[in-house]
């Protein structure tokens, strides 16, 4: 599917998800190119970052990520994070941000032509049928490119354009920096 210049554009980034799509075939995601690709391709009206944040943690090491995003052009939508142990006894964080991505697109469905979604959350499935009802046009951001792949089949279906993360890398990928992992190993961002 084309971009077209005079199209209104809004992301919808779904950071954990994005995060293991982009670890799995080794991408690192420089934020600032990915803004700027996608102000080229039309009018970018908005950007959205979903993450979910554990509270009353000395540090995290997705805040400072959080706030270079809120200081550069995106609008990032957080909440609690909720903590437990899996049956190998393991620390894990749970924080579905299927809601609040769906909220945000309804509500700005009016306003855009095209919605690009980089999550492969089959979950999504259902606001990406909705909006295309209102005649927006949807793309999907994720990989088929790893073992498994990390977009639901049904979002895919369900999506005017699949665009494999690996196609994007030159253009919004920075060479891996060793070590950073933008804390989301433990993150369980239940895939579909």
């Amino acid at each position: 599917m084309a971009f077209y210049q005079n199209d209104r554009l809004a992301l919808f980034i779904d950071g954990a998800n994005l995060y293991s799509a982009s670890k799995a075939v080794g991408v690192e995601i420089d934020y600032r190119k990915l803004l700027e690709e996608f102000r080229k391709r039309g009018r970018l009206i908005r950007a959205y970052y979903y993450t979910a944040l554990v509270e009353n943690d000395d540090y995290s090491p997705i805040r400072p990520l959080v706030d270079w995003l809120q200081y550069n052009g995106y609008n990032v939508i957080t909440k609690p994070a909720r903590e437990f142990t899996d049956r190998d006894g393991r620390r894990r964080i749970k924080g579905d941000m299927d809601v609040e991505i769906t909220v945000d697109m309804m509500n700005l469905a009016a306003h855009v032509d095209h919605m690009v979604i980089f999550s492969g959350d089959g979950d999504l499935t259902r606001v990406v049928h909705a909006v295309k009802d209102k005649g927006v046009r949807v793309s999907v951001v994720s990989t088929v490119k790893s073992q498994p792949a990390m977009i639901s089949d049904d979002l895919r279906r369900a999506a005017d354009t699949f665009i494999d993360l690996t196609d994007l890398a030159k253009l919004i990928g920075r060479p891996p920096r060793d070590g950073d992992d933008e804390g989301y190993d433990e993150y369980d961002d239940d895939e579909d």
